[in-house]
């Protein structure tokens, strides 16, 4: 009789170790998907999320507000000749600078010339008759007292002799006339400027105070560039200035940068002049007007730009990263505060405006807390989190997409 047991071939413990193995994979992958190991769920709980947080400081802000512009020529003189005749001569190149003064067309001087002479002949004429006139005077004067004439014959004398002198007086005036007008057919430069395209050449007859000016001229250095802001903005100025929140620089006029077309700053700085009292009621808005020097002739007439004009400092200005700000369903800003304890609280803010990368927070937090600048994805209020320290970075002046940005959310 066979034994059965002799059938029975021991099993190696390599093989023990690979059948093991393949039941505790079929075992993880038949058990329902929520049945993960405990152990590893309570350690994921209990560790709490690595954020990074910025201690937000109180700091004195430049508050600058962008807006549209286009520059004006500083001096605009449009040339017509004074008196008629003939151009002989255009003595400018057109586009080069000319000062005041400069000679720009000669008008022929021939008929102005010949007025000139005549009338000075005839202020020659005059005087003669006044050195006439005073001899027969005098000459009556001695009579008289001799009763050898009447003192009506002196009173006649006396009377051609001031007759005499108003036609001196008549003829000096007619030639001074004569050499303006001859002075004239030099035209000259009224202003320090920049010419432009020539209406008129050689041989063109021109008539006096025509309608079409002969030439304009524009003066470009310094140039003023005329800005226009809505006027919810003003009122929105003040009312920080009367709360406290701005404060106006004391220097004097507001100091303004510009924005080329091409994107790049130009170099020089300039200062606002005026602003209108008056609200264009089609836009709603404000023209204020700006003067900047213009050396090198960068800003021209009628180009677009934008602006940045200083407001005012805000001497207790908070500002708060824009990548540490999210939305409520409500669309108010909001912004994880990280307490004492390491517990991360939920903020409601109110932005007053963008600042380069940064909002300008009025109310919601407070200098010395500490914001949530990175991981605030993974965090909800009330849970303690893992906080590491950010490095600030220096306020920078608000861009375009901020400044959009900031009228969107009311700041």
């Amino acid at each position: 009789m066979t034994n059965d047991n002799s059938l029975i071939k021991p099993v190696s413990f390599a093989r023990r170790q690979k059948l093991l193995g393949a039941l505790a994979v079929s075992a993880f992958l038949a058990a329902p998907p929520g049945a993960v190991p405990t152990a590893y769920a309570q350690q994921a709980a209990q560790t709490p999320p690595a954020v990074t947080v910025l201690t937000i400081r109180q700091q004195a802000v430049p508050v600058y507000s962008e807006m549209p512009g286009r520059p004006t020529a500083y001096e605009t003189a449009e040339v017509r000749p004074q008196i008629g005749g003939l151009i002989q001569e255009r003595m400018f190149v057109e586009g080069e600078e000319v000062k005041a003064g400069q000679q720009l067309y000669q008008i022929d001087p021939a008929p102005y010339q010949t007025s000139l002479n005549s009338a000075e002949a005839a202020l020659a004429r005059a005087r003669a008759a006044v050195t006439l006139a005073q001899a027969n005077a005098d000459r009556a004067r001695a009579l008289v007292r001799t009763s050898a004439v009447s003192q009506r014959d002196l009173d006649t004398a006396e009377a051609a002799l001031r007759q005499a002198q108003a036609d001196v007086t008549s003829a000096e005036s007619s030639v001074e006339a004569a050499r303006i007008n001859l002075n004239y057919t030099r035209v000259l430069s009224p202003i320090d400027g920049r010419t432009g395209r020539s209406s008129v050449t050689a041989g063109a007859l021109v008539t006096a105070n025509q309608t079409a000016a002969l030439l304009t001229i524009t003066r470009l250095d310094p140039i003023y560039v005329d800005l226009t802001q809505p006027s919810a903005r003003l009122l929105q100025r003040q009312r920080a200035i009367d709360t406290g929140l701005l404060r106006r620089d004391v220097g004097g006029q507001a100091s303004a940068r510009i924005i080329l077309e091409d994107g790049s700053e130009y170099p020089h700085a300039g200062r606002l002049q005026f602003s209108e009292v008056i609200v264009d009621q089609n836009t709603g808005s404000v023209t204020l007007r700006a003067l900047f020097p213009n050396p090198d002739g960068t800003l021209m007439p009628g180009m677009f730009v934008r602006a940045r004009v200083e407001e005012g400092i805000a001497d207790r200005g908070l500002l708060v990263p824009q990548q540490a700000v999210s939305r409520t369903p409500r669309g108010e800003p909001s912004a994880f505060v990280v307490n004492a304890e390491g517990v991360a609280e939920a903020r409601i803010l109110r932005t007053e405006r963008a600042m380069g990368t940064d909002w300008l927070v009025t109310d919601g937090i407070r200098a010395g807390e500490r914001v949530i600048v990175e991981g605030g994805q993974r965090v909800r209020s009330g849970a303690r989190v893992s906080a590491t320290e950010a490095t600030a970075a220096a306020p920078e002046p608000q861009t375009d997409a901020a400044q959009a940005a900031s009228q969107r959310t009311g700041g």
